[in-house]
């Protein structure tokens, strides 16, 4: 005779919180205030210092590049789907004292489609580009670029349904948003490796869409406090 065995409640996954000293609130606080304004780590510890909350700019470094790619993983499933036109552009930043290319692609819709650091501008870099972004988002219809050649070939080999679209200003669009972009890097630290430099950007991109609203997050706020909704909404996924 077979026995009743009871069933096992299931296994929660630990929380990504788990043993850091400080509450979700706090670490949240202090990668979307650094993510979101611009500062720098020791101005984003001067601002949690006159609210009490003793954090050292090293450990702020720290929780940063720990929590952003957790944000965007949990904030994926609910992305929307990226347009079929795509502005795809290269521009640079300082990474340890060495100028990267960083290539980027936004859609018609404003949404920062993906973001690649690189050591070169060439054929590898941009298929690299490329074959990332494509393996996430369905191909485009069209996409705009300058006249470099690499992106050109990529373009070709890869995508040869869509319209290359190399006309003059064409790609305004996209060398405007470099500008946020570099605005947002300026007063930042910690650019040491293109990992965390591509951490950084990456996150920008993140708050960048969501406070667009490329997300079904923080929906039913006002935009002004969108990105803090966002947040609370996402504490609970990781």
């Amino acid at each position: 005779m077979k026995r009743n065995r009871r069933s096992r409640p299931p296994v929660q996954a630990p929380s990504a919180f788990a043993g850091f000293r400080f509450p979700p609130e706090v670490i949240l606080l202090a990668v979307r205030w650094y993510l979101r304004y611009g500062l720098s780590y020791r101005d984003v510890e001067e601002l949690l210092a006159e609210r009490g909350i003793d954090v050292d700019h090293v450990t702020l470094f720290r929780l940063v590049h720990r929590f952003t790619p957790e944000l965007i993983d949990a904030a994926r499933p609910s992305r929307h789907q990226v347009g079929d036109r795509w502005f795809v552009d290269e521009t640079y930043v300082k990474v340890s004292g060495v100028w990267r290319y960083v290539y980027r692609a936004v859609d018609q819709h404003g949404q920062v489609i993906d973001v690649f650091v690189s050591r070169n501008r060439d054929i590898a870099s941009a298929r690299r580009f490329f074959t990332t972004v494509l393996s996430a988002h369905r191909s485009p219809a069209e996409v705009i670029t300058d006249r470099a050649p690499a992106p050109a070939n990529v373009i070709d080999e890869l995508i040869p349904a869509a319209f290359h679209n190399t006309g003059q200003y064409e790609n305004n669009w996209c060398e405007a948003d470099h500008g946020r972009l570099k605005s947002r890097l300026r007063p930042m630290r910690g650019r040491k490796t293109n990992r965390t430099a591509s951490v950084v950007i990456r996150g920008h991109a993140f708050i960048q869409n969501v406070r667009r609203g490329h997300y079904e997050l923080g929906v039913d706020t006002a935009p002004t406090e969108r990105l803090a909704a966002a947040f609370d909404e996402l504490q609970l996924a990781i």
